[in-house]
């Protein structure tokens, strides 16, 4: 109603906004938005709270609230009422597996996997983070050793 009335030229978008009790003109406009490229108006309600404190879950559940997700047109608040996690947690878990499938939903935090878990390529990339990370330690070493013969000269120089 809020939509129409405002393309109607019933009211300005100030005017809309206190007629329909909205929190900002920014929710106006984006409704407007929608509206013009054919997009679906989801109601969302005042009193929900988007902000619910997270909870664990295993790779199961978020698969789960992913496909649902998806199924359901991104309706990532309806999503996120139903199994009481964030809002914004759904929104990333279905960004990171639309980019990377499932292995994006993964909980990559913890310890390190053991050498005998690692394939090929990660004990390459092991292997090669530790040589730079030697690499830089000597080019620190060399810097002071460089710095403290320079001293040693210069006091040398200053007692002849």
């Amino acid at each position: 109603a809020a939509v129409l009335d405002y393309l109607s030229g019933n009211d300005s978008l100030m005017g809309i906004v206190h007629k329909y009790e909205l929190s900002s003109t920014s929710v106006l406009r984006q409704w407007i938005n929608n509206y013009n490229n054919h997009r679906d108006l989801i109601e969302t309600q005042r009193e929900s709270n988007s902000m619910i404190k997270g909870r664990s879950t295993t790779l199961e559940e978020r698969l789960e609230i992913v496909k649902y997700c998806l199924k359901n047109g991104k309706n990532y608040h309806q999503a996120s009422e139903l199994f009481t996690v964030s809002y914004q947690q759904v929104y990333q878990w279905v960004k990171k597996f639309e980019k990377e499938g499932e292995d994006g939903l993964k909980d990559k935090r913890g310890r390190t996997k053991a050498e005998s878990e690692l394939t090929p390529e990660e004990k390459f990339r092991r292997e090669m983070k530790r040589l730079e990370q030697e690499n830089e330690r000597l080019r620190a070493e060399n810097a002071f050793l460089k710095k403290l013969e320079e001293i040693e000269r210069r006091r040398l120089k200053k007692r002849h």
